[in-house]
């Protein structure tokens, strides 16, 4: 077993994107760094190179095309999820089927979504599997042993205090410390105390873990960024 992924850049999440088509591939490259908080670390067009390229580029999540190659393709995943356990997978597939789905979340999968989902989607099911939930498309009807969600408020023990609650309010929206700071007029210093602070009250690992448990709890996402929004039919199990 491998030692801990970081990512490199504090607060980004570094996301690796395995797909067989070119177009494909770059519609995903696109999206991924297009979306707040998030960047592309690589693209390896064969499975064999994925594992080689996890350990080189050291992504915090995977995002793998699951279409007619889905028994080699959930191979790979059951490779990475045993040599990488912190890092977070998540499918884009084709097939509705719960069994289909059932098959892949067995197999380490934490995100299964459509093939032609949202970045909106996308970007939520990242955060999501990387805060250790599984999310499945609401285009699927039902998953078996799946229910919907039922929102908990986030209701910290020690309360966030005013100056913490407007600098989480800016984490929502995907932004640096730098930019929190030019926003708030505050120090970057400052803001990384408040961000500190901020992760201990909630019980978070890290940034990317506070906004999904944010937004977990929220059941619909309340910012409009559209970096970490969240469809209001999305499947949590």
């Amino acid at each position: 077993m491998s030692a801990p992924l970081a990512s490199a850049t504090r607060g980004v999440t570094r996301v690796l994107l395995l797909a067989d088509a070119p177009v494909l591939r770059r519609g995903l490259v696109s999206m991924i760094n297009e979306t707040a908080g998030m960047q592309s670390v690589g693209t390896p067009g064969e499975l064999r190179r994925a594992l080689t390229l996890v350990e080189t580029a050291r992504p915090d999540a995977v995002v793998v095309e699951m279409g007619a190659g889905r028994a080699a393709t959930l191979n790979v995943v059951r490779d990475l999820r045993r040599r990488f356990p912190r890092v977070a997978v998540v499918a884009l597939a084709t097939s509705e089927d719960p069994a289909v789905v059932n098959e892949a979340v067995a197999a380490g999968v934490r995100g299964y979504l459509m093939l032609n989902t949202s970045p909106t989607l996308l970007g939520w099911a990242i955060l999501a599997a990387r805060a250790g939930r599984t999310v499945v498309d609401p285009q699927i009807r039902r998953v078996e042993g799946a229910t919907a969600p039922v929102a908990k408020p986030l209701t910290p023990e020690v309360p966030l205090t005013r100056r913490e609650q407007d600098v989480l309010d800016e984490l929502l929206q995907g932004q640096s410390n730098r930019q929190i700071g030019r926003n708030l007029f505050i120090s970057e210093d400052t803001v990384k105390s408040h961000v500190k602070a901020i992760l201990r009250k909630l019980g978070a690992r890290d940034r990317a873990h506070a906004v999904s448990l944010v937004l977990s709890s929220r059941g619909t996402a309340a910012c409009g960024c559209g970096a970490h929004a969240v469809a209001p039919a999305a499947v949590e199990v």
